[in-house]
């Protein structure tokens, strides 16, 4: 399914020193050694200079920056390192949470595996979190991420036993249509696969100083398999 992405499909903004892409979820962001297709290699493309200012987990969709010169990914990695980017998520995690503001704030160690724990021994990590919708069963939860840490979000809120739907990793139980629509069947013969096949977390808006100094704020819209879900539990309430 990747191989048929073109890079200028993904294209949700750009001028002479960046584009903002809506990344697909099960495409890496850098060289993978298990699949040489990515996102860097898709943008060097077209852009041969080409380097991205952040990364996104594989599975994980939604807005990905990426400078075009040398100059502008040294514009905004001093913003990254300053904390002057702005960086929000939206994520389905499982049960009823009711996060207004809430700023979680626990040091996370990465682990030899890595994977990543709360950890006293681990590096500071402060995420502000806030309910969007609670469903019966769910929450869509606004995610702000003040830190940068590998895993940030995932392990933030598994921690607070609001783990992220389908993450498998951090204690996430795969979404079910079943769980949630009343008089759901399947045929005989079949058997139910997950509704999202993925962690539901998407990347849903960045904002950061251009070169000129001018604030830039680009949304990405959802993926089919993010909004389908969210169709579903609003369907099913």
């Amino acid at each position: 399914m990747a191989r048929r992405i073109r890079f200028k499909d993904l294209v949700i903004w750009e001028n002479d020193d960046f584009v903002l892409i809506n990344k697909p979820p099960f495409i890496s962001t850098l060289e993978d050694r298990n699949d040489p297709f990515n996102v860097l290699s898709l943008a060097r493309e077209a852009y041969p200079s080409a380097q991205v200012g952040h990364r996104l987990d594989k599975e994980t969709s939604g807005v990905l920056a990426i400078a075009k010169n040398a100059e502008a990914y040294r514009h905004l990695s001093l913003q990254f390192e300053d904390r002057k980017v702005k960086k929000v998520y939206h994520a389905v995690a499982d049960g009823i949470h009711n996060f207004k503001d809430q700023v979680i704030d626990e040091p996370i160690l990465k682990l030899s595996n890595g994977n990543v724990r709360i950890d006293k021994k681990g590096k500071e990590s402060q995420t502000i979190f806030n309910t969007l919708h609670a469903y019966r069963l769910h929450t869509l939860i606004q995610c702000e991420p003040i830190t940068g840490r590998m895993h940030q979000i995932r392990i933030h809120l598994a921690y607070h036993e609001a783990a992220i739907s389908g993450d498998s990793l951090y204690g996430g139980k795969p979404f079910y249509l079943s769980a949630i629509k009343r008089n759901y069947s399947l045929g005989k013969w079949q058997e139910e696969q997950p509704l999202v096949k993925r962690l539901a977390l998407h990347a849903f808006s960045l904002s950061f100083e251009n070169i000129a100094g001018q604030v830039v704020e680009v949304e990405a819209g959802y993926p089919k398999d993010f909004r389908v879900m969210l169709q579903q539990l609003d369907k099913n309430p």
